[in-house]
């Protein structure tokens, strides 16, 4: 569980970062690598979720 959180908060602060360097510098790839990296935070918090709800049932 603190392997998803800390997974979680990473991949958001990433994506945050290039966010903030494409809009600092306008260069398309910070705005490729943000989306993707937004892409991976999205499926590990799906994967939280579900490791939550599995927890849960069982």
């Amino acid at each position: 569980m603190l392997l998803f959180r800390w997974l979680f908060l990473l991949l958001l602060l990433g994506a945050l970062v290039s966010f903030a360097f494409y809009a600092a510098t306008g260069a398309p790839q910070y705005k490729r690598y943000g989306l993707l990296t937004l892409k991976w935070t999205v499926i590990t918090a799906l994967g939280f979720f579900a490791v939550l709800i599995l927890e849960r049932i069982a």
